[in-house]
């Protein structure tokens, strides 16, 4: 439980941001229309030399696609979209075309930083014509015919809605009659996924990449940039800052003997980047897929289609590596490699800007690049600088990846795939097949540097990341025989299991995907710290609980049913393992001592936690009190010290464990959290979902070692812009029978970012209340929703 808007530090950076329109004339066949089950004639009639694209939208707006090829396809998911998020869609390729000095001014904030350093970075981008020479290139490393022609109908889609509908008549206030508001290239979008496929390397930088400029002599060693000022600390690589958790159950872990998926993604509800959009996409015969996609990203990247389901969670690997730089002396743009001086490759890039008074001028920054990748604001002294190498700043085959898993019947096709793209940019796969087996890979884009290289070349500086030598081209990335692109581990190298009873992750490294079959062996970019977090280990404890029947949902063994009840049963680690220690201390020390010296009475708050059945649902009471104590103490240090049971390496998935009451930082956290609450006027009894909401209403989850991880306040939902939160987003269960799928899902945050349309927070109601959506996948399924909306578009 947060204040309004307000992240935890390891989600906080996500928070940063991110062809010519179809020759052929496309143009609107129908209106959109209310209709039960159509009958035939009812469908609009394709005439000679054109197709026709079905927009069937089902309960909640959910939309399925349906078309006779990729073009139609792509041309029917823009539409459907825009009708849903222009103006997200608008905003993200503002800040991609280096836009937002223009037309908000150089100091607003943008996705990523400030205006102007965004601005820099991305009109760099552009000058640099990375993306276009990205497409130059044949598939694998380009993107395939087909996918091309989706990509290129799409924006033709997009922009279909907005010249039909009209800018000044766009149904959400937040960008009608603006005049950022235009027509979308397929570059555009294009631009969309290369920059979501950097979110774990060199985009959550993008302002300190902007601001980067060298010091001044009488600067000395402390740069002066907004960026440079916030410090090296906190600028990672790692995963960490998103999160999920994914289960592929196979036929020794279900009752009916057919393989289950979880999906259960965490990621931010207000960022337009990193929001999820439901769609089904079908072309008969060649691909018929449903699940979820990131805004702006043509497939579906989360899902399943007849036989085959697979969800991702964000890979604890790295994927990109700090570079120190030495530089040489008196010329602060210049680096030592080798021995010999490397002048830094200069940059020029003009950014026009809005003034006050609503004039334009240009200005003329600069961007710093070093054979080990762009230049850092932050840390760069008159004696060192710092780089980033982004292991996917080649990668736009990340389409072509899902594509194909879109179109695969079985594990095997799916490993095929992903072998032959290389394209999953920074999470590990989980997925089943109707085999009954399931399947774990982390082949996302890793650099290749061995253990040895990783011991020998790491420096490290107060304040500073932890970072290779960039002074030794010794240092440098190698690269594997299998491995489409230089610089990276290949195939052969990536950790796999096949298993027929579970494969399971919580952004936790391979090692324990499944306890009974240890990953181990790996290189150590690979994360292979066996150290698993609160979250990891309740997965896994809640999976040998379903399977030996002892977690009161029923008998042994996975039904779709209790994969829900799983899902959304909002238990709590910290709780369960440590809920009885705190109460007991308090019990013996109904006073205790807050950290800035008041004496606080817990007596109330004692008797809460007591009564507190540890769960973390919306009208639970207590839960709003132990995440605030818990997070407190969190913040405090490491938290081994304080721990009744210390970690054992004997013993990872259990330990660490419980509370030591006679610490005083355990005490102090309790006092603490008394003490906010009475200054926020809340009782210690309050109902979570008292603080906790969404446009209003009552959300359950917590961070607090919660399962169910979301992190809102009281105002999130509302305002403008729109206060965020943070966690489950689209979540699906889905069951692979020999009769087809049967899935549920639930988009927590509904299928539009207008706060005034109905599906804004129409599921979001259904989620505080543990409610799911039956998916509607065949024909006939679509065809029988209730209050069914068809539109037809021919093109």
């Amino acid at each position: 439980m947060r204040e309004t808007g307000e992240l935890t530090k390891r989600h906080r950076r996500l928070l940063s941001g991110r062809s010519a329109v179809l020759g052929a004339v496309l143009c609107l066949a129908s209106a959109t229309t209310a209709l039960l089950p159509a009958p035939a004639s009812a469908a609009t009639t394709v005439a000679d030399g054109g197709h026709t694209v079905r927009i069937s939208r089902t309960e909640y707006g959910v939309p399925h696609i349906l078309a006779q090829d990729f073009d139609g396809l792509g041309y029917g998911y823009g539409y459907a979209f825009a009708q849903d998020n222009v103006c997200e869609l608008a905003d993200q390729v503002v800040t991609l075309r280096g836009e937002r000095s223009r037309f908000f001014g150089p100091d607003g904030d943008s996705d990523t930083g400030a205006n102007l350093a965004s601005d820099t970075y991305y009109g760099g981008q552009l000058r640099a014509g990375t993306v276009r020479r990205l497409l130059d290139k044949k598939a694998p490393l380009g993107p395939t015919t087909e996918l091309r022609r989706m990509v290129e109908g799409y924006a033709a889609g997009y922009n279909r809605y907005l010249r039909d509908t009209g800018v000044d008549r766009l149904p959400d206030a937040r960008c009608k009659g603006r005049p950022w508001v235009r027509p979308i290239t397929a570059l555009d979008l294009w631009n969309v996924v290369y920059d979501v496929n950097r979110v774990t390397g060199t985009v959550p930088l993008a302002p300190d990449i902007g601001d980067a400029q060298p010091p001044t002599t009488s600067a000395a060693s402390t740069p002066t940039t907004t960026a440079s000022r916030n410090g090296l600390v906190g600028l990672g690589l790692a995963s960490s800052d998103v999160g999920s958790n994914g289960w592929a159950l196979g036929r020794d872990a279900t009752r009916t003997g057919n393989a289950m998926v979880l999906a259960n993604p965490h990621l931010p509800w207000a960022d337009g980047n990193f929001r999820f959009y439901q769609v089904q996409l079908t072309i008969p015969g060649t691909l018929d897929v449903s699940g979820a996609g990131l805004y702006g990203t043509p497939l579906v990247e989360i899902g399943h289609n007849h036989t085959l389901a697979w969800t991702h969670t964000a890979s604890d690997a790295q994927h990109g590596s700090f570079y120190a730089l030495k530089l040489v002396p008196g010329d602060p743009t210049s680096y030592l490699l080798d021995g010999r001086a490397v002048p830094m490759e200069r940059r020029t890039v003009p950014v026009t800007v809005r003034g006050a008074d609503g004039r334009l001028s240009t200005v003329e920054r600069t961007l710093y690049t070093s054979r080990f990748g762009a230049v850092l604001s932050s840390g760069w002294t008159t004696t060192t600088a710092y780089a980033i190498r982004d292991a996917n700043a080649d990668n736009l085959r990340s389409m072509n990846t899902w594509l194909a898993m879109g179109k695969a019947r079985t594990l095997g096709q799916l490993r095929a795939a992903q072998d032959t793209f290389q394209g999953v940019p920074w999470t590990y796969t989980l997925a089943a097949d109707t085999s009954g087996a399931t399947y774990f890979t982390d082949s996302s884009a890793v650099p290749h540097l061995t253990d040895e290289q990783l011991k020998r070349c790491t420096v490290a500086a107060e304040g500073a990341p932890a970072a290779l030598d960039g002074s030794t081209s010794a240092c440098a990335w190698g690269s594997d025989p299998d491995a489409l692109v230089p610089g990276l581990y290949g195939p052969s190298h990536q950790p796999k299991s096949v298993r027929t009873d579970y494969v399971a992750n919580s952004n936790n490294g391979p090692q324990y995907v499944n306890p009974e079959a240890p990953i181990t062996g790996l290189p150590g970019g690979y994360d292979t710290d066996p150290h698993l977090d609160g979250r990891a280990q309740l997965g896994l404890a809640m999976i040998a609980q379903r399977l030996d029947g002892t977690d009161g949902l029923g008998a042994p063994g996975f039904t779709e049913a209790t994969l829900r009840a799983s899902m959304l049963g909002n238990r709590v680690r910290s709780a369960e393992t440590g809920r009885d220690d705190i109460v007991a201390m308090c019990r013996a020390h109904p006073s205790l001592t807050a950290t800035d010296g008041t004496e606080v009475d817990v007596t109330q708050a004692c008797t809460t936690l007591a009564r507190w059945d540890t769960r973390a649902d919306a009208t639970t009471r207590g839960i709003a009190l132990w995440s605030t104590f818990y997070n407190r103490l969190l913040d405090g240090g490491p938290p081994d010290t304080w721990r009744r049971v210390p970690y054992d390496p004997a013993q990872p998935l259990t330990t660490p464990r419980g509370f030591n009451g006679d610490d005083l930082r355990v005490r102090h956290a309790l006092a603490d959290a008394v003490q906010e609450f009475a200054a926020r006027d809340l009782p210690v009894d309050a109902e979570l979902g008292a603080v906790q909401k969404w446009a209003g209403i009552p959300l359950p989850g917590c961070d607090a070692d919660c399962f169910d991880v979301v992190e809102a306040g009281p105002g999130s939902g509302t305002g403008t812009p729109t206060a965020g939160a943070f966690g489950s987003s689209f979540l699906m269960t889905v069951e692979l029978t020999p009769d087809g799928p049967r899935a549920h899902t639930l988009l927590t945050y509904g299928e539009s970012a207008n706060p005034t349309s109905p599906h804004f927070s129409d599921q979001t109601r259904l989620f505080s209340g543990k409610q799911w959506v039956t998916e509607r996948f065949t024909g006939a399924e679509i065809a029988a929703a209730p209050g069914l909306e068809v539109t037809t578009l021919r093109r």
